[in-house]
């Protein structure tokens, strides 16, 4: 003390307070925080006395500050704080020197969130509701497992700053819940469940606390519909024909729990409803809700079955596609998915095709044009003897029509142009979407399907040429399929050997294929599908010609000038019917796809019908396309791999079950409300089920399809009963991309294989962290998930082969999609092939194309059966470096690891568009 004593009061500075008050100097405020650092430092606790040396040394530390003060009229805070971090520093203190300077920044960052304010939406500013805030993360993480509150509380504090907005404050806790995600999959929930508290707050215009929510819920449905039909967004008949009291009381709002922050953003951002201002008015349960009376219109009972379907959609175990949860129960219930249209040879005909697609596309369908019957380039045109400028520039204006004209200003517009492979125009066509060549003559944003007779596969075996035509010349090519397209098909050769067709040229089969597929690699376009399989399997073989499937391969409908072939698809979510290790629960199966055919036979009487030949081809044949989701995480309950023997076991067990539950329930709908007009005379009344056509395809290509005919099942009273009551719809089961709504209900899309164990998705909402939670789940169990695990993850992209920690069973069970072998995909999609009546979206993936490796691919999808094919994907050359890796650790990456795969979702082809593994703008059905 005797060095403080020596200075007089009136020699020392009056003090300035960070809140500009004056204060008296204080020498003992500086030596009680030296000693507080250096017993931090020291690890010597509060109640231990100092030594006689560190007292004298603080004591002079003081001094030395206060010395440096003296004779100064005012000092901050602030200066004698840095002034104390100096003399420490010149004391040789470098530890205690930092351990000052963290306890000043943790003062500092206290101060801050004790001042912190934001600002209130009527503009108002208040202090900071830490408590609040801590108990809606708690809330959120309430029942979770491996989730830590407090660590999203920090994460938040390190992002807000003083007067921010309570919407923009909304969005902060959000993403602070979902940068934990990497770490730990249920911090997923934790982001979507404060993402619902906002909604609530946009919904009700103030804050409902979690254990509110549910009460808010149910007591504002009717305030919901009244609004709606206010607002002119909802069909005024929901108030007219329902008891809104009981629908209100069989609402769930506790469902809406079982959301991903990807599933419950994916529906904020595009499907629930809002007003002009885009301020959203519906709630998930309310959207279940809406959709569910939507589809109950027509019903005796429409409450009670509104709750049926409601039931259905709020519980995840089916889901309708995206038009279906856009539009129904409002004003304009375009419900369908998928139309399918065959452009006539005629300048009328075609300007009117691509006027059609503007009108479909506007509320939200997904197109496929036939293109096939329109003349080559340089075909006669009697009506002014010039010359035809062939297909390709009038697709260019299909192309820039569904650019101009989107599905409701909610996703892309999208359509698939189809083209037979001897029609005279293919080279060209092959080539529409490369980045080179006239751009005049390239559609970027369009897809391109190339449509495969069997003739034309066995001559690329053979080695053989092939001859192409303009269809003006061989009218009735494009009709004809099986024997007769080969028999008419060799005389048209023929004809033109002779001379008596002007326009045509041979290639090389062998030659042409090789193009096909170097394209399909350079663009990702156009796909593979077959002609014969869609036409010998189909139902319908009585009342017409399947000319194209859909924009996303799964569809084989007929179509023709006089209709256009319309599909209302839905999903089977397969992990809502199975139990943790797998098993599916049978008869909770069979329950969903009784009520959900029911569903979407509805949609085709409710469905409102953009163009008449839609109208007519719906109502006459009644096609539905019952599909599934959440394939690969069912494998991953049962432990399986999907390269494995036992997947495709299962893969035919399973459906086989579906394709039964779902033609039994379309009967049992016959029963009740008729057959479909053009029962009479189809497959299903000659008494031939998809596993019967199996052989007349066998039989029409001469060579034998090697796909097990095995059955479980008594499909002989099936037959019978068809026979005896008739089919409601003429066709049942197509299994859809399902990419947005699988994201919806948390499940992996369709039937496809995971793509990365961890990885970022894009699509129209923004970037989600994906991780794998069966992976993460079994790597806990062997208490080998940790920080260096999460480093090796991403360090090898989202892969497991090369991480020597993971046992070989893991490695085996989470192989990503390029670590499968594609047959295996191929064989899976077979065995479901022969039970579906329609055909299945179905992307094949290779690590390291070449040209015989997607020849073979190809070929084998051909043999065993297969009616389409979607897209390929293929790897990049080149990836983008890992910023955020330990460098410390890992090291400078390796040049071989980064030529050997991408370490995003973005697949780049050589000279040709990225393109996403769900890219949502091409599987526009759901």
């Amino acid at each position: 003390m005797a060095a403080l004593q020596t200075l007089a009061p009136d020699t020392l500075p009056t003090v300035i307070k960070r809140d500009g008050r004056r204060v008296a100097f204080d020498a003992n405020r500086i030596r009680r925080a030296l000693e507080k650092a250096f017993r931090a430092t020291l690890n010597l606790p509060a109640e231990t006395s100092l030594s006689v040396e560190l007292a004298a040394e603080i004591e002079a530390l003081t001094g030395a500050v206060v010395h440096w003060c003296r004779n100064r009229s005012e000092v901050s805070v602030e200066e004698i704080q840095d002034e104390v971090e100096r003399t420490l520093m010149r004391a040789g203190r470098y530890a205690v020197a930092r351990r000052y300077i963290l306890y000043r920044e943790a003062r500092a960052e206290a101060r801050r969130r004790q001042q912190l304010t934001y600002r209130r939406a009527d503009g108002t500013e208040a202090l900071f509701p830490h408590q609040a805030i801590r108990q809606r993360i708690e809330a959120a993480c309430a029942g979770l497992e491996d989730v830590d509150p407090e660590q999203v509380y920090q994460e938040l504090l390190r992002t807000v700053y003083p007067g921010i907005p309570e919407d923009e404050l909304d969005r902060a806790l959000t993403l602070a819940a979902r940068t934990h995600i990497e770490r730990e999959p249920n911090y997923t929930y934790v982001a979507a469940r404060l993402l619902l508290d906002s909604l609530y707050r946009e919904v009700f215009g103030r804050a409902i606390a979690p254990d509110e929510q549910a009460e808010a819920c149910r007591t504002g449905f009717h305030s919901y519909l009244e609004q709606g039909l206010r607002l002119g967004r909802l069909d005024e008949r929901l108030l007219q024909t329902f008891d809104p009291i009981r629908l209100a009381d069989a609402l769930h709002p506790e469902r809406d729990r079982q959301f991903t922050f990807l599933g419950l953003q994916t529906l904020y951002d595009r499907y629930l409803l809002h007003d002009a201002a885009g301020r959203r008015f519906e709630l998930p349960q309310y959207l279940w809700m809406r959709v569910a009376m939507g589809l109950a219109l027509h019903e005796d009972d429409p409450t009670t079955r509104a709750i049926q379907f409601y039931e259905l959609l709020s519980s995840f175990r089916f889901m309708n596609s995206t038009p279906t949860l856009f539009n129904a129960g409002t004003p304009h219930p375009q419900l369908s998915s998928c139309y399918l249209t065959t452009v006539q040879d005629d300048l009328g005909a075609i300007f009117k095709a691509i006027r059609d697609n503007a009108l479909l596309s506007k509320w939200a369908g997904g197109l496929g044009n036939d293109w096939t019957p329109v003349r080559a380039l340089g075909a006669h045109i009697r009506g002014t003897n010039g010359r035809s400028q062939g297909v390709i520039p009038f697709l260019k204006i299909v192309n820039d029509t569904a650019v101009a004209v989107n599905q409701g200003g909610k996703r892309k517009g999208a359509v698939c142009a189809y083209l037979e492979v001897w029609h005279l125009d293919i080279e060209e066509f092959l080539e529409l979407r490369r980045n080179t060549g006239d751009e005049r003559r390239r559609t970027h944003d369009m897809n391109t399907a190339c449509w495969i007779p069997d003739l034309f596969m066995q001559r690329v075996r053979a080695r053989k040429h092939w001859t192409l035509f303009s269809p003006d010349e061989v009218p009735d090519l494009h009709e004809l399929y099986g024997r007769a397209f080969q028999e008419r098909y060799e005389h048209y050769e023929r004809e033109a050997e002779a001379g008596r067709i002007r326009n045509w040229r041979r290639v090389d089969a062998l030659t042409l294929w090789r193009k096909m597929l170097s394209m399909l690699f350079e663009t990702g376009h156009p796909w593979l599908t077959f002609k014969d399989p869609c036409n010998i399997r189909s139902p319908q073989d009585h009342v017409g010609v399947v000319h194209s499937s859909n924009l996303c391969t799964e569809i084989t409908l007929n179509t023709s000038p006089e209709e256009v072939a319309v599909c209302n698809l839905g999903s089977i979510n397969l992990v809502a019917h199975v139990n943790d290790q797998g098993e599916p629960d049978w008869e909770k199966l069979r329950e969903t796809i009784r009520t959900a055919v029911r569903m979407l036979d509805n949609v085709i009487d409710l469905n409102f019908y953009p163009i008449p030949e839609a109208r007519t081809s719906n109502l006459r044949h009644r096609p539905i396309g019952l599909g599934l989701m959440g394939f690969q995480d069912v494998l991953y309950r049962r432990k399986l791999s999907y390269a494995s023997q036992a997947a495709v076991e299962f893969a035919d067990e399973l459906m086989e079950r579906i394709a039964y539950y779902a033609y039994e329930a379309s009967a049992d709908l016959a029963a009740e409300r008729g057959a479909y007009a053009t029962f009479k005379g189809s497959k299903w009344d000659r008494g031939l089920l998809p596993l019967d056509t199996l052989d007349l395809l066998e039989a029409e290509r001469g060579e034998p399809i090697p796909v097990p005919r095995t059955a479980r099942l008594d499909w002989d009273a099936l037959r019978e009963k068809i026979r005896r009551q008739g089919l409601r719809n003429s066709n049942v089961l197509a299994i859809a991309p399902t990419a947005t709504i699988a994201n919806i209900c948390g499940v992996s899309p369709s039937i496809e294989p995971t793509y990365k164990n961890l990885y970022v998705k894009s699509n129209l909402s923004g970037e989600f962290t994906q991780l794998n939670p069966y992976l993460v789940r079994d790597l806990k169990a062997l208490g080998l998930w940790d920080e260096a695990m999460l480093d090796d993850l991403k360090y090898y992209d989202g892969s497991v082969q090369e991480i020597d920690r993971v046992p070989p069973e893991l490695k085996e069970r989470y192989r990503t999609a390029f670590e499968i072998e594609p047959r295996w995909l191929i064989e899976c999609a077979a065995r479901r092939q022969k039970w579906i009546d329609q055909s299945q979206s179905l992307n094949l993936y290779l690590a390291e194309p070449s040209g015989r490796k997607l020849s073979e691919m190809y070929l084998l999808a051909w043999q065993l059966g297969l009616k389409t094919t979607y897209y390929l994907r293929a790897l990049a050359a080149t990836q983008i470096e890992k910023s955020t890796l330990d460098i410390n650790r890992r090291g400078i990456q390796p040049r071989w690891m980064k030529s050997r795969s991408p370490s995003s979702d973005i697949i780049v082809r050589r000279d040709g568009p990225a393109c996403s593994p769900d890219d949502e703008s091409c599987e526009a059905c759901q």
